[in-house]
């Protein structure tokens, strides 16, 4: 896999995707906790598809969905980046910020870490002005970070999810926005 722009924080290194993190990553799309907001766990070759995906990204953005690894012990833990919405919404184009981790690493401050770094390669390197992030309404641990990073809740831009079926718990997503100066201001 390719070399490509590294984020550091106090504990995280937020860096491309690595062959040996296939399947840690793969464990942790399995895992129903980790899998509790979106319609299904991944299979390990969902997963492997899926980081194709996410280094494709970097090839062609110059930015992407990193892998976390844990500075002090050189832990994969999951990730957290930019990527650009990739369905059709009343508030697309857009760049969603998003993490996914390992159900052993929730609780310790990780994603809104990683993702105030991600924030800052956004507004600071990536030129962009205004950063989205979404989710279904009954997951308080994904808003609690947004909120944690200085995002607010756009009530008139939440939406149904087009790639999740009709009917399904989930389809509801609320829609959290941050702009490059609330972010300066933050």
């Amino acid at each position: 896999m390719a070399e490509g722009p590294e984020l550091m924080t106090e504990r995280l290194l937020l860096r491309r995707w690595r062959e040996s993190d296939r399947a840690p990553f793969a464990a942790m799309n399995a895992d129903p906790a980790v899998m509790e907001h979106f319609v299904n766990p991944l299979t390990r070759a969902d997963s492997d598809v899926f980081v194709d995906r996410m280094e494709a990204g970097f090839e062609r953005d110059g930015f992407g969905l990193w892998a976390l690894e844990v500075r002090e012990t050189g832990d994969f833990i999951g990730f957290t980046g930019l990527s650009p919405v990739g369905f059709d919404a009343p508030f697309v184009p857009a760049v969603e910020i998003g993490w996914r981790l390992a159900h052993h690493a929730w609780g310790r401050g990780y994603a809104p870490e990683a993702a105030r770094a991600a924030l800052g390669f956004a507004f600071e390197k990536a030129g962009l002005t205004e950063v989205v992030s979404f989710t279904a309404p009954v997951n308080e641990r994904s808003q609690s970070v947004m909120r944690k990073i200085g995002m607010h809740r756009d009530p008139d831009g939440d939406f149904d999810h087009p790639r999740v079926p009709e009917g399904h718990p989930i389809r509801r997503h609320v829609l959290w926005r941050i702009g490059v100066d609330d972010w300066r201001r933050a």
